[in-house]
């Protein structure tokens, strides 16, 4: 009896290591023929994604506004829109679907918004703010050259 139940226990564990594994590290993708990761989402899901994406395209032409006007205000206001606060409410069937690379570089990129909002704020340095933001633009740039978004086949 008691090896059917270390048995058991030993299954299960194994289960929820693979379970772990797929929707916390891997998520839904699938290679493609231009090198880049596509990650599988259904239509709402895909739409929220590249939501987030023009919001932070929206900040970054703000911030490199306000910092040609020299209104840091302009660029602190703007940063944060896409910082860490800002995220939207994402699901959890969605975040299950997101490679942890990716998962890694969403959240380092609205750190950076927040770090450049608070130098803006605190410093008033535009040379500083457009170092940062070119860094983080690496960031956009490490993402579209990595990932894709496609809508599952069975998510259409």
């Amino acid at each position: 009896m008691c090896k059917f139940c270390w048995s058991i226990v030993v299954l299960l564990l194994l289960l929820t290591i693979g379970i772990g594994y797929k929707f916390i590290v891997q998520g839904d993708i699938v290679e493609t023929s231009d090198a880049r990761i596509a990650i599988q989402l259904n239509k709402n899901e895909r739409d929220l994604v590249l939501s987030e994406m023009r919001v932070f395209l929206q900040s970054v032409q703000q911030i490199t506004n306000g910092v040609t006007k020299d209104d840091m205000e302009q660029v602190t206001k703007s940063a944060r829109k896409s910082g860490r606060s800002a995220q939207m409410e994402v699901p959890g069937t969605l975040v299950g679907k997101l490679p942890l690379a990716f998962k890694k570089l969403g959240f380092d990129t609205h750190t950076k918004f927040d770090e450049l909002a608070l130098d803006a704020e605190q410093l008033g340095d535009s040379e500083h703010t457009l170092l940062q933001l070119s860094t983080l633009l690496e960031n956009c740039v490490s993402c579209h050259s990595a990932y894709r978004f496609e809508v599952g086949a069975n998510e259409r």
